[in-house]
């Protein structure tokens, strides 16, 4: 497994749309090789990504709860990345 891939499963709140994506995107890029697709690879890409994602999201609704939250705070989470990614800061 790829220790860059946080578990999404049992987050409270539940993961985003944003993080589901995010942890598709790190999946693609690990499996093909390609951290940042070219124009002839890039909407090939792009839908293994959003293919991707919409597997997770149904994964995620279809396993049962989590009686605790996973250890580590997924990175969408933690105000340092999002401040590095240019995205905006969530509030609690």
């Amino acid at each position: 497994m790829c220790r860059n891939i946080t578990e999404l499963r049992g987050l409270a709140p539940p993961a985003t749309e944003e993080e589901i994506e995010a942890a598709a995107r790190q999946y693609v890029r690990k499996i093909t090789g390609i951290r940042h697709p070219n124009p002839a690879t890039a909407d090939a890409f792009e839908a293994a990504v959003a293919e991707v994602a919409e597997v997770s999201e149904r994964i995620l609704s279809l396993v049962p709860e989590r009686r605790q939250p996973p250890k580590s705070l997924p990175p969408l989470r933690r105000p340092e990345v999002r401040e590095r990614m240019g995205l905006p800061v969530l509030s609690h």
